[in-house]
């Protein structure tokens, strides 16, 4: 039996009184919202007081590439999920856990990848004031979302998911 195929078999655990555990990791917020405020505060101060990266060509291809490059990491991702028949949305239950693909080398490659892009239109567009707006939507998404993800998935999937979490650094 596959590692992928053993992960996917593993029952949620039970609760001492023998209740289920909530199933969701209760983040904060939906992480796309984090992204999209971010680019609205760091869009606004790009307007109030421009400041620009660089004006040459290098940085929007820079910007470019880290953008594509993302966005193919966050849909490699989600195909990924799909194909362990698991869902994408945080809020919702997750019935498996990925372990293949890009989970192989990080435990948030739809977070990173989202960050990848957002640096990576931030160089496009030689817009500064959005690179420093992102870092407290990072924290928040640390704190807020991931965290809570991990502690969700280490009570549903035990040893399995401390196994998986001692290999596979939390982002790169």
């Amino acid at each position: 039996m596959s590692m992928k195929e053993t992960l996917s078999a593993i029952e949620p655990k039970q609760a001492e009184e023998g209740h289920a555990l909530p199933d969701s990791p209760g983040v904060i917020v939906f992480p796309p919202v984090l992204f999209v405020s971010a680019i609205a505060l760091g869009t606004a101060l790009q307007i109030l007081w421009p400041i620009h990266i660089w004006s040459n060509l290098s940085g929007k291809i820079i910007g470019m590439l880290l953008a594509l490059t993302g966005m193919i990491g966050v849909i490699s991702a989600k195909r990924a999920m799909r194909r362990a028949g698991t869902n994408i949305h945080p809020g919702e239950p997750t019935t498996a856990l990925v372990t293949d693909g890009q989970y192989r080398f990080t435990r948030n490659p739809i977070y990173l990848g989202a960050t990848m892009v957002y640096f990576g239109l931030a160089l496009l567009f030689n817009a500064f004031w959005p690179l420093p707006a992102l870092a407290p939507f990072l924290v928040l998404l640390g704190w807020g979302v991931v965290l809570r993800e991990e502690r969700y998935l280490e009570k549903k999937f035990g040893q399995t998911y401390l196994a998986y979490k001692a290999q596979v650094p939390r982002w790169i």
